[in-house]
C-alpha cells in the first residue's frame, strides 16, 4: 500500500519554516512530508527596508502589502495544486495549524476526494460560524491573550491592506505579552528565535473568509483534532466547542481526538510527539 505525505499548512504569520522540527521527526518514522507556503509567505514574504533595524515605523505603517489581495480562495487554488502534484506519489494527508484550519476546510469543501485524511493542531475548523474572526466575539474565546497584543499592529489596515505586526520590536514587556500569548512554555531563547521565523503580514481576507465546513464534502473525511490545552491565543474552551459543533454536524464522523500538554505554537518543540499522533493518524 502507498503511504501517504503529510502535507503541512502553516497559520498566521509563519510559514514553511515553522514546521522544519516536525518535518524531521516524521521523516525519522520513515513518512514523507511537503511543507506549503501559502500565497505571500515564505521566501514570498514581504520585509520592507522600513521593518529593518533601525526601524522606520511611519514608513512600514503606510507601505502597502502584497497580501492586500489574497483570498481564501487564493489559498485554496495553491493548496490544491500542490495536492494535485503529490497525489502521484500516493494519498494526502492535510495537517493545519491555527489559520490554516481554514484553508485545509476550504480545499476540503472544494475537493474531498483529493484528501485522504484532515488533521487540525489547535487549528480554526469553522460550523456554526464563517470564520474566526467572527468566533473571536464568542464566550470561548474570552480567554484569550491575542486582544492584548493590539499595540503590537503597525498601520491603518485600510491601507496597507493587511494585519500588520511589528515582531522585531525591542519593547520587553510587549515581547513578554507576546510570548505569553504563544509560546510561554519554552525558553526565552527558543521564543525569540522563532518570532526571528515570523513575517509581519497576514491577509485580512484570508481571516474573513468564509470557512465553514461542509457535511457533504468535508463530513465525509476522516479528521483529527489536536487539542493543546496549553493555548491561550485559541484557548481550549474553544477548540472543545469547535470539536463539539463539527461532531453535531456529521456525528457519524466525528473528530478523532488527541490531547498535548503545549502552547499554540510551543508545539513544535514536541515534534516527536506530534509525529507520533501523525502516524497513528494512517
Amino acid at each position: 500500500m502507498t503511504t501517504p505525505t503529510f502535507v503541512l499548512v502553516h497559520g498566521s504569520g509563519t510559514s514553511s519554516f515553522m514546521w522544519a522540527p516536525l518535518q524531521r521527526e516524521l521523516a525519522l518514522l520513515g513518512h514523507r512530508s511537503y511543507a506549503v507556503d501559502l500565497p505571500g509567505h515564505g521566501l514570498d514574504a514581504q520585509y520592507p527596508l522600513a521593518y529593518q533595524a533601525p526601524q522606520d515605523l511611519n514608513a512600514f505603517g503606510s507601505e502597502p502589502s502584497v497580501l492586500a489581495g489574497v483570498t481564501l480562495d487564493d489559498n485554496v487554488e495553491a493548496l490544491l495544486g500542490t495536492v494535485r502534484a503529490l497525489l502521484r506519489n500516493g494519498p494526502v494527508v492535510l495537517v493545519g495549524a491555527s489559520l490554516g484550519g481554514v484553508t485545509i476546510s476550504a480545499a476540503a469543501n472544494r475537493a474531498p476526494e483529493l484528501v485522504d485524511h484532515l488533521v487540525y493542531i489547535s487549528a480554526w475548523a469553522c460550523v456554526s460560524k464563517a470564520s474566526p474572526v467572527e468566533y473571536m466575539g464568542e464566550p470561548e474565546f474570552a480567554e484569550s491573550l491575542l486582544p492584548g497584543l493590539a499595540d503590537l499592529n503597525v498601520g491603518d489596515p485600510a491601507v496597507v491592506g493587511v494585519g500588520r505586526a511589528n515582531y522585531r520590536t525591542a519593547d520587553p514587556e510587549l515581547l513578554g505579552r507576546l510570548k505569553a500569548a504563544t509560546m510561554h512554555d519554552v525558553t526565552d531563547e527558543q521564543f525569540m528565535a522563532f518570532l526571528n521565523t515570523m513575517q509581519p503580514d497576514e491577509s485580512i481576507q484570508v481571516m474573513m473568509g468564509d470557512a465553514r465546513v461542509d457535511a457533504a464534502t468535508w463530513g465525509r473525511i476522516p479528521h483529527t483534532f489536536v487539542r493543546l490545552t496549553e493555548d491561550r491565543s485559541l484557548p481550549i474552551a474553544m477548540q472543545d466547542r469547535l470539536i463539539r459543533e463539527a461532531d453535531e454536524l456529521t456525528p457519524n464522523n466525528p473528530f478523532r481526538v488527541h490531547t498535548l500538554d503545549a502552547s499554540h505554537a510551543g508545539f513544535i518543540h514536541r515534534s516527536d510527539e506530534v509525529a507520533q499522533t501523525l502516524s497513528g493518524t494512517l
